[in-house]
């Protein structure tokens, strides 16, 4: 209680000890009314209450938020490096176990498999019992199952092993909402794009493994050397705590209390005055909520926009590792001497591995993630998330269709780099407005639902990219560009604009 307020609720007393006195006997059990009316108004007076939200936005950007930024945004070096890991060894394993187009394929569809079947079961967890446990979780996980990848005797293990790999990245990716929880709205535009800067970061991490360990002590190596970064982050995760929207919806305001004052005390900030009051919500992680008539359409949309995201994205990676190893640029319909790159003599030349001009390209593809990331923050500021969805995947479908126009090395390599940049931006704005448009009470299980759905598209995209293209370039690109156009006009329906609004936690 401040001073003033002890002041004016030691006056009120004494003025009514006052009036008291003077007061005839009848009247004074009147008087003693009057009295616990005067004091209960004063005291009500002081009793002030704040949420999350305005937690949040009171103690602003700090220390706090840039490690925040650091330890968040380095798990996306995680799963990046998961995920780009299958362009760099699929043309070992091809060679060592001998495999056809499908069964390369294979291998990322079980990884998405994977992603899919554990992204619900991560979302339902984090909304009913914590996200900092599945996203630690997540962590050791997929670094326990991508170290057994690399002693796979078979083919058949290291699909089975992948596939776990990748239920151990849908935990991963319940870190995007921890963090979204604990950062102003007015940064959010600013800071969720530049996590893409970690995801670049991985994505050329793995490239330059597979350049300088694949050549000397072969791709199980590079493997080991990939787990690296998530052994290192489970230690650092000590320092970020459990949401404080989740422990204030699970009724545990205490925890949620010490938890906003730490981080307010990194910041050099203060609370608001009064204490911590939210209503405790017994539905979380229901997936009611997601197809209540409030967020029906949103969800929907939202499920075939996560769809197209992945789609386009993994489509435009495993594309342009296919067209770099099958050397098929400038050939429109492939003969059979390109299904396997070419022949020799004695048959089918399995042992084609990328070379260091390839690994130049892809490395060079990679820093279209971040180029244009001002051009995101900008999008997202000025045109609204809505828009902003639609325009780069209306782009993306024609960038896909030019990747098919002959052209130089250089003129591949800047199509290729403008065209990562576009898929990249779209799945950043569709992170940030999924996290922005679910309420706290069902935020990670609308993720997961979303990331499972993405899976589905990442698991058709190695199909088109890597088989299809070795039939038809052309009739390989098609899907893709016809996919996010298709969902540009779709995204027009989306009925909630997320731009500048508060992270709500529950949908009354």
């Amino acid at each position: 209680m401040g001073d003033s307020m002890k002041t004016q609720l030691v006056s009120a007393i004494q003025l009514q000890d006052f009036e008291l006195q003077d007061e005839p006997a009848h009247n004074q059990q009147d008087g003693r009314k009057n009295s616990k009316v005067c004091v209960s108004v004063v005291v009500g007076a002081e009793e002030q209450t704040f949420t999350v939200e305005e937690a949040v936005e009171t103690i602003g950007f700090g220390r706090f938020h840039m490690l925040l930024f650091f330890i968040m945004g380095s798990s996306n070096i995680v799963e990046a490096m998961e995920i780009m890991l299958l362009a760099v060894v699929s043309p070992e394993i091809r060679c060592e176990w001998h495999l056809q187009d499908w069964q390369v394929a294979l291998v990322s569809t079980v990884v998405f498999l994977g992603f899919m079947v554990c992204g619900v079961l991560a979302g339902y967890i984090a909304d009913k019992y914590g996200r900092w446990m599945v996203v630690v979780g997540g962590f050791v996980w997929s670094a326990y199952f991508s170290l057994l990848t690399s002693f796979a005797p078979s083919y058949g293990w290291f699909i089975f092993l992948r596939s776990m790999v990748g239920c151990g990245v849908a935990g991963v990716s319940q870190g995007f909402v921890l963090k979204t929880e604990f950062i102003p709205a007015k940064h959010r535009a600013v800071l969720l794009p530049l996590a893409s800067v970690f995801w670049m970061i991985g994505s050329m991490l793995i490239i330059i493994l597979g350049m300088l360990v694949v050549p000397t002590l072969g791709w199980r190596w590079m493997i080991r050397f990939s787990i690296t970064p998530s052994i290192i982050l489970i230690f650092l995760f000590k320092y970020i705590p459990e949401s404080a929207r989740y422990n204030v919806s699970a009724g545990n305001v205490d925890a949620a209390m010490k938890t906003l004052q730490w981080i307010a005390n990194m910041n050099h900030a203060s609370l608001p005055p009064g204490r911590l009051a939210e209503p405790i919500v017994s539905e979380r992680g229901n997936w009611r909520i997601l197809l209540s008539p409030s967020l029906r359409r949103t969800s929907l949309l939202l499920w075939y926009t996560w769809f197209v995201a992945s789609f386009s994205y993994y489509g435009s990676v495993l594309s342009s590792s296919e067209l770099l190893e099958k050397n098929l640029l400038c050939i429109t319909n492939p003969d059979k001497d390109h299904q396997i790159k070419h022949r020799q003599e004695d048959g089918l030349c399995y042992c084609i591995p990328l070379a260091m001009s390839d690994y130049q390209t892809l490395l060079i593809s990679c820093l279209g993630e971040v180029a244009l990331i001002p051009l995101n923050i900008g999008l997202l500021n000025i045109l609204g998330r809505r828009m902003s969805l639609m325009v780069l995947q209306a782009i993306s479908g024609i960038f896909f269709l030019l990747l098919n126009v002959c052209t130089t090395m250089l003129g591949f390599t800047v199509l290729l780099f403008l065209l990562r940049s576009l898929v990249s931006m779209n799945f950043n704005v569709v992170y940030i407005y999924t996290a922005e448009v679910y309420p706290t009470v069902a935020r990670s299980l609308g993720m997961g639902f979303c990331t499972s759905f993405s899976r589905i598209g990442g698991m058709i995209a190695p199909f088109i990219a890597q088989v299809l293209m070795s039939r038809s370039v052309i009739w390989a690109l098609i899907p893709f560009a016809f996919a996010t156009a298709i969902c540009s006009a779709g995204n027009f329906l989306l009925p909630i604009e997320t731009k500048g609004r508060s992270l709500l936690q529950n949908t009354s």
